[in-house]
């Protein structure tokens, strides 16, 4: 089907992919723009499993005051290049992140970081609450949902992006990997809270 230049335009600001990726995405999904955006998302995915063996040793550091002063957030977003840290995508990708540790606290960056000893820890308190008279196949699946539940609750990559819960904190990554074509990843975070202030809320 002929794709249209509105139709282009739209999706090349909402994603911020370039032209010929867009114009691809478009065809690929037949106009559809919500597919069109989920191919560009896989397309991110897959640069940055590609890119998994480059170094991110650049990068930006975004900051977040609460309020007065009650809480604060400091994100290390690494890239390859300088240049790739320069650019506002980048640094909105930055900024949002830290948005998103002070509204919703995470433990930690990636399953992958989660210590085996916690993993366990979950793993063993999912199995408790299970009646241990159901199939193994179906304590499983009851397990593995319980552990999902988990990872979205504490891990800031699984976590749905609390400006829209349709997209995951890894789905802005892996967008913005798609538009600079660099690897992305969070270096590290850090979040301060004065013992009695409320919490941050998105309201």
């Amino acid at each position: 089907m002929e794709i249209s230049l509105d139709l282009l335009k739209a999706l090349r600001k909402r994603s911020g992919a370039g032209f010929t990726a867009v114009k691809e995405a478009l065809e690929f999904a037949n106009g559809d723009q919500e597919k069109a955006m989920m191919y560009l998302r896989e397309k991110g995915m897959a640069k940055n499993a590609k890119r998994a063996d480059k170094v991110a040793e650049n990068g930006f550091i975004a900051s977040y005051i609460h309020g007065e002063g009650g809480l604060g957030v400091l994100v290390e977003l690494n890239s390859e290049t300088d240049f790739a840290a320069r650019d506002e995508k980048f640094k909105n990708l930055a900024h949002d992140i830290a948005l998103q540790v002070a509204a919703t606290n995470p433990e930690f960056i990636t399953i992958e970081s989660i210590p085996e000893e916690v993993m366990n820890r979950e793993r063993d308190i999912a199995i408790k609450e299970i009646d241990p008279l159901k199939p193994e196949e179906i304590i499983e699946k009851i397990v593995a949902g319980k552990l999902n539940k988990f990872y979205e609750d504490n891990v800031l990559m699984e976590q749905s992006f609390f400006k829209d819960d349709s997209k995951k904190i890894k789905d802005l990554v892996n967008d913005v990997v798609a538009a600079l074509g660099e690897k992305i990843e969070v270096g590290k975070f850090c979040r301060f809270q004065i013992k009695g202030t409320a919490t941050y809320s998105t309201l």
